[in-house]
């Protein structure tokens, strides 16, 4: 795998772009904390098989759920406290989604990675206010934005102070 000149650090001893895979998984909407540990487990160790770096994915909120019904988690106070036990337990970085600029500083006292919704990847007050934390900041390609596109979110969260960015191809079917 091909090494990076600036390799962006999540913690002591993962870096995206040192060489080694880095998986970001987990459920996508924290739904209980005994779901969050069968699912940490399970996913940690299949990296660990694999020799995959690991950061835990959860979402405390997913705000951008196709139907009004839908579960979308819950809330960003639980979502943090469930996080937080779940980061203790495993001694793992975590990543959530963020959909507010509001939302920024209180999930960055817990996360080390904010990820950036697809639908909200050029939205100025969203990417300032991640950039703002110095937190790590994962940026998902909308699917209306071309790959060169995606260099004004970067830039503007960049321009914002933060150079630690991460940008992810969603994938396309055709």
């Amino acid at each position: 795998m091909k090494k990076f000149e600036n390799p962006v650090k999540i913690a002591d001893n993962i870096a995206v772009g040192q060489g080694k895979p880095v998986l970001f998984a987990g459920p996508c909407a924290v739904e209980s904390y005994d779901i969050c540990i069968e699912i940490g487990n399970t996913v940690r160790d299949a990296a660990a098989r694999y020799g995959f770096d690991y950061v835990f994915k959860a979402s405390f909120d997913k705000a951008n759920r196709t139907s009004l019904s839908s579960f979308r988690g819950p809330g960003i106070e639980k979502g943090l406290e469930m996080l937080a036990k779940v980061k203790e337990k495993f001694e793992l970085p975590l990543l959530t989604d963020i959909h507010e600029a509001e939302q920024a500083a209180k999930a960055a006292e817990v996360v080390d990675v904010l990820q950036i919704p697809a639908f909200l990847c050029r939205q100025t007050d969203l990417l300032v206010a991640a950039a703002k934390t110095g937190k790590v900041i994962k940026i998902i390609k909308a699917q209306f934005l071309s790959g060169q596109d995606m260099f004004y979110p970067e830039k503007k969260v960049n321009d914002s102070g933060n150079a630690q960015i991460i940008l992810t191809e969603r994938g396309n079917i055709y």
